[in-house]
């Protein structure tokens, strides 16, 4: 998937609607993931997610179903595990072997204040506070060409250093000298952006195609389609799947960060709740590490995974990229810019880009959702 060239994401937005179209995966969200609450318990997914997600992680329907309330149970904690851990507070993740979150502390005092709150606890060596640190010095440093990224693996408790090739280079090492809470990952894949200038179910502009992700609304009252960065770079104008135009680019931030806007023109679309499949989304409460994530692309349509790290930095050709979100969820080129939304129906992020396919799977990155809407002066559209 060499997404490289011209990284235009296609649409995941279906048209809601006889005479307008709708930007379906656009509008996930109401409100930004600070402030958003957890979904209903009663609102379950969609029978598609729920297949797509058994079939993705192996699981029966059935385990699919106890897992979703499981992640939703553990979602109403992180908060106030975080809170109960204070400074000791060492990265949380879900576990679906104990169908519970587990939070790392690094003051066995800690362990039991952490337990109270319902979740798991366990003993780390480092504070969440000191591996973002450790992020912050790597993000200042110039990352070498066989470098690929870099992320807070709060499974692990470490920064993890990802780096093509088959063992250390003089450069990698170099890169991340003088730190040591740090593990280096060699034979790294390539990673690349998710674009391809092909037609299609898609968005359109400047010959490129794109999956759409979120329907926002700003406080002016005006709406956004909110997509990929490295999609809205390349053209001012976009148009639908039926080639009506959407609007013009309202915003756009790539390398550093990988999203961007696009106004929408009311006459001709109509922002709904709705991805792909006709679910709409509930809020934008951040799904832990561990938890299941569903994606939708023009490319590749629902494809469902875990969260393996936030706070990634990704290397890509076109530059770096920080504060992802790493999924183990495949997708190929023209996913890009398309929805990531959790089990219980949050909104999570839009489509980064990644490495590998959906043929023999592979990893997929996210912009996390907050950041947009908060760039943006925004809230999402929900159901």
């Amino acid at each position: 998937m060499s997404h490289a060239t011209k990284p235009v994401r296609r649409p995941l937005a279906r048209i809601a609607g006889a005479a307008l179209a709708t930007v379906t995966a656009a509008s996930l969200l109401g409100a930004p993931a600070s402030g958003a609450s957890p979904a209903d318990p009663g609102a379950v997914p969609s029978r598609e997610m729920v297949d797509q997600l058994a079939a993705d992680l192996g699981l029966t329907t059935a385990q699919a179903g106890a897992r979703i309330r499981a992640e939703y149970r553990a979602s109403l904690i992180v908060a106030p595990a975080r809170s109960a851990a204070g400074a000791a507070y060492g990265g949380a993740v879900f576990d679906p072997a104990r169908a519970n979150l587990v939070v790392g502390v690094t003051d066995p005092a800690a362990l039991a204040q952490v337990r109270r709150t319902g979740a798991a606890a366990r003993l780390v060596p480092h504070s969440l506070a000191s591996l973002e640190r450790t992020m912050r010095v790597l993000d200042a440093r110039t990352a070498p060409r066989d470098v690929t990224g870099w992320r807070v693996d709060e499974t692990a408790n470490l920064v993890v250093v990802t780096a093509a090739g088959h063992g250390p280079t003089k450069p990698v090492r170099a890169f991340v000298a003088g730190l040591n809470n740090i593990r280096v990952d060699h034979r790294a894949p390539a990673v690349r952006t998710l674009a391809e200038l092909i037609g299609g179910d898609a968005i359109y502009g400047g010959g490129s195609r794109c999956s759409l992700g979120f329907n926002a609304r700003r406080t002016t009252g005006a709406y956004l389609v909110l997509t990929a960065g490295h999609c809205t770079n390349i053209a001012t104008t976009w148009s639908g799947f039926n080639r009506v135009v959407i609007g013009t680019r309202f915003g756009t931030s790539f390398p550093t960060n990988d999203y961007g806007a696009i106004n929408v023109n009311l006459a001709a679309w109509t922002p709904t709740p709705k991805i792909k499949g006709g679910v709409p989304v509930l809020g934008s409460a951040v799904a832990p590490v561990g938890s299941s994530v569903c994606r939708s692309g023009s490319t590749t349509g629902y494809r469902c995974g875990t969260v393996t790290a936030r706070n990634q930095t990704v290397n890509y050709p076109q530059g770096t990229v920080s504060g992802l979100t790493r999924t183990s969820v495949c997708a190929e080129s023209g996913d890009s810019g398309g929805p990531f939304v959790s089990s219980t129906r949050q909104a999570q992020g839009v489509t980064s880009g990644g490495s590998g396919n959906c043929t023999s799977g592979g990893t997929t990155f996210f912009q996390p959702l907050g950041e947009i809407l908060t760039a943006y002066s925004a809230t999402l559209v929900v159901g």
